[in-house]
């Protein structure tokens, strides 16, 4: 048995912190090298990765474009956060938290940075009037529902899924009290979806991209390898709603981008124009051994 931690009394940087991630992990902000970001055609630049947040995005800007927004077209460029692309100083400009995703509109005379995946799907909602309502009361559920998901992820996330799955050592008291309260999550989720078709209400929205690669993903089954576990199959109104917004065209589009994991088929690493998910996907570019 590991022996007891004593906190010292003033915390100090002097090893790394173990796990998946320690390569990356520092304790300070700013940039570590000089790297100007690529620049598409495109209105929209999408500095990102295939990961649940950068997922939410990619749906959202395959939904526009689906319904005709021309204006939503956009490069989608691969940031690498394994290999520390998010602390290169171009990134860095356009989030100083080093975080994917981050966004860039050109389409006007003076660019805007855009960066959190709840700001930039927010944002985006407004630009274009869709997947966010108008009226009051349903536009505050909206909200509600897609500032939920910014707070509750972390404790999936960085909580359940780092003690779970990531952490160099297997902590019970950890992994317990995660996935007790990522089982609440997934109740509160579940009663939700019992009375509504959407999380929004009758309506698809960004509440649903933001809760979907998240939560979808888990009752699926496709992070942390802990369906099993946490009995995600249980929740009936959840992977009834699981499934309906994962059979989107738009959601299977947006799910593949800057991805770099699964099937080759399923890896889009950078895109530029909609024939990319035909013709650039990594089953397309590795040849065959």
């Amino acid at each position: 048995m590991a022996a007891e931690y004593t906190p010292p009394k003033v915390w100090t940087w002097n090893k790394d912190s173990g796990g998946r991630f320690a390569n990356i992990n520092r304790p300070i902000a700013g940039p570590t090298h000089d790297k100007e970001l690529p620049i598409g055609r495109h209105p929209l630049q999408l500095y990102s990765l295939g990961t649940p947040n950068g997922v939410k995005v990619t749906i959202l800007l395959e939904e526009l474009l689906a319904l005709g927004h021309g204006g939503a077209e956009y490069d989608a460029w691969l940031i690498r956060i394994g290999d520390g692309d998010q602390f290169g100083s171009g990134f860095v400009d356009v989030n100083p938290n080093s975080k994917i995703p981050a966004l860039m509109d050109r389409s006007g005379p003076t660019p805007v940075r855009v960066f959190e995946s709840g700001s930039i799907l927010t944002y985006l909602a407004e630009k274009f009037g869709a997947f966010l309502p108008t009226e009051p009361a349903a536009r505050a559920e909206v909200f509600s529902w897609l500032f939920w998901q910014m707070g509750s992820a972390p404790y999936l996330g960085g909580g359940f899924g780092h003690f779970y799955a990531y952490a160099p050592t297997k902590i019970e008291y950890a992994i317990d009290r995660f996935a007790m309260e990522v089982k609440r999550e997934l109740d509160v989720l579940d009663r939700r979806l019992a009375e509504n078709e959407y999380l929004g209400g009758a309506e698809y929205s960004i509440a649903d991209m933001a809760v979907w690669p998240w939560y979808g993903a888990l009752a699926k089954g496709w992070v942390y390898e802990a369906g099993e576990f946490l009995q995600v199959q249980d929740y009936k109104n959840l992977q009834r709603w699981a499934d309906l917004i994962g059979d989107r065209p738009a959601v299977r589009r947006g799910r593949m981008v800057n991805r770099v994991t699964g099937e080759l088929s399923s890896q889009l690493h950078e895109r530029h124009e909609a024939s990319d998910f035909d013709t650039k996907t990594q089953d397309k570019l590795i040849p065959a051994s």
